[in-house]
C-alpha cells in the first residue's frame, strides 16, 4: 500500500504559489523553460533579503512560463549557494516536478510560505524577446521571498508577467483554510 495525493491536493498546493490565471479565471500548468543559469556572487539587495553576507555566492537563472502556448511569465531567481549545494543547470533542466517539490526531494527544503510584492515594470531586451513585446512594455512585477522553516528565506524571485490576456489572483485573507 503506498502513499498518494490525490489530483485535487495537487492542484491545490500548486496553485497556492502559482497565482497567473488567463483573464476568463482559467488556470492552467505552465510549460517552464531555463532561459539562462550562472553563477554569481548575491548583490546587496540579494544579500539583505536572503539573510546572506552580500558577494556571498549564489545560483542566478531565468525561466520562461508558458502558458496556453505563448510565454507570458519571465522569472529572474536567485538561491542562496550554502542551501543549495551541487545545484547544476543539468539538474535544473532535468527536474521532473515543480521547483518546490525540486527543492524539498534534491535539497530538503521546504517552501512553507511567501511574502510577495507587486508592481509595474517595463521590459527589459530579453523579456521584450521572451514575451514578445516591445521594449519597454508595462508589465507586472511580482516580488517574491520563499520561505522554509523558522522563516529562512531561501529564495529571491522577480517574475515579469504579460497582462494582456493574464493576471495575478493574489490569496484571500483565510481562503486556505476554508477549501480544505
Amino acid at each position: 500500500m503506498g502513499t498518494f495525493v490525490s489530483m485535487h491536493q495537487r492542484d491545490r498546493h500548486f496553485f497556492r504559489f502559482f497565482r497567473i490565471v488567463r483573464r476568463d479565471g482559467e488556470k492552467a500548468y505552465p510549460v517552464v523553460t531555463l532561459i539562462e543559469f550562472r553563477k554569481a556572487r548575491a548583490s546587496r539587495e540579494a544579500a539583505a533579503v536572503l539573510g546572506i553576507e552580500a558577494g556571498a555566492r549564489v545560483f542566478q537563472f531565468i525561466n520562461g512560463l508558458a502558458l496556453h502556448g505563448s510565454t507570458v511569465l519571465v522569472e529572474h531567481i536567485t538561491l542562496p549557494e550554502a542551501h543549495f549545494p551541487g545545484l547544476t543547470e543539468a539538474k535544473l533542466r532535468n527536474r521532473s516536478n515543480t521547483l518546490y517539490n525540486f527543492y524539498q526531494d534534491v535539497f530538503a527544503i521546504n517552501v512553507v510560505e511567501t511574502d510577495e510584492r507587486v508592481t509595474v515594470a517595463r521590459a527589459n531586451k530579453m523579456e521584450s524577446d521572451q514575451l514578445s513585446l516591445d521594449l519597454g512594455t508595462p508589465l507586472l512585477e511580482i516580488r517574491r521571498i520563499a520561505y522554509s522553516y523558522h522563516r529562512c528565506a531561501v529564495e529571491l524571485r522577480v517574475s515579469r508577467l504579460n497582462t494582456e490576456n493574464y493576471e495575478y489572483v493574489g490569496a484571500r485573507p483565510g481562503r486556505e483554510e476554508q477549501e480544505g
